[in-house]
């Protein structure tokens, strides 16, 4: 078991452990996964790759079986291991870029139930499996991408995501308007991130809006952050928090709306140069110095 590490004025330090299945699991769920990859590298169609994989997750005993030879409730269940069966919410959005959305339907269903299989709780192989699919489906994906289970987002096509970012459970990533996470992001569960808003007037008039969330930033559980906003480096919307407008880097914003309440204490000694703002909110970088 890994020791805490104290340091005087800090709280203890849990770095991760490294933990596996029994070396037989690791082996057959490393041999899947190279499987899919390699169907993936090929190009091979990805409309069958899904709907082969679900089957073989779901309904492994009923592969080969004659579909009009089953109950109607069992060929209806059959029919979504196919995504060509199914309809998606973003599929409806006006602004939908067909060609793009339908490259990546199958991929994203997969990604979907896969999460709702008896392996999509499994962390290390549910990692590994989300990781090899971001790349398909994302706009960009760095390295070391961590994604728990029940992560969704709109198209895939509008996320950028950056190095050794960690997106945790029932995490909503709507790139609607398009999302950018910079490297080192860490996405707590039950977290929103939107990139589109609707009229208060007509729920049609819909605005898409980029939200950019910089390096080393921290959008803690429950937090919701809304579209258009950029959260600068190294800054933290904290639990339960509505990040209605910008935060500033090294700022940890809380509430409803999330206002700064504090600096973090490994901010640059240029963020501590600041005088008291007006609005109750933590100091500014650099204010009214002199």
């Amino acid at each position: 078991m890994n020791a805490p590490t104290d340091e005087p004025g800090s709280m203890p330090i849990y770095p991760l452990k490294q933990v596996d299945p029994a070396a037989p699991a690791t082996a057959l769920y490393d041999e899947w996964l190279d499987e899919i990859r390699q169907q993936l590298e090929a190009g091979e169609d990805r409309w069958e790759l899904c709907r082969r994989t679900l089957t073989g997750l779901f309904y492994p005993h009923h592969a080969d079986v004659d579909p009009a030879k089953l109950p109607l409730a069992a060929r209806a269940a059959l029919l979504q291991m196919d995504a060509r069966n199914v309809t998606l919410e973003p599929e409806y959005y006006a602004e939908v870029d067909e060609a793009r959305f339908y490259e990546r339907k199958p991929l994203l269903w997969m990604w979907q139930m896969f999460d709702r299989s008896p392996l999509g709780g499994n962390v290390h192989v549910g990692v590994k499996f989300r990781r090899l699919l971001a790349p398909y489906i994302f706009k960009r994906v760095g390295r070391n991408f961590k994604a728990f289970h029940f992560v969704e987002f709109s198209y895939g096509y509008n996320l950028e995501v950056g190095d050794d970012v960690v997106v945790h459970r029932n995490v909503l990533l709507d790139d609607r308007g398009g999302i950018v996470l910079g490297d080192r992001v860490s996405i707590s569960d039950y977290a929103n991130i939107y990139s589109h808003t609707h009229s208060i007037v007509d729920q049609r008039d819909v605005s898409n809006l980029k939200t950019v969330i910089d390096d080393g930033v921290r959008i803690t559980y429950h937090a919701t952050v809304l579209a258009g906003t950029h959260v600068g480096h190294d800054g933290m919307v904290g639990a339960m928090a509505l990040a209605t407008k910008d935060v500033r880097p090294y700022h940890v914003n809380v509430g409803i709306p999330a206002k700064s309440v504090r600096v973090k204490p490994n901010a640059p000694p240029e963020v501590y140069k600041v005088t008291l703002r007006k609005d109750g909110e933590a100091p500014m970088p650099g204010a009214g110095e002199g």
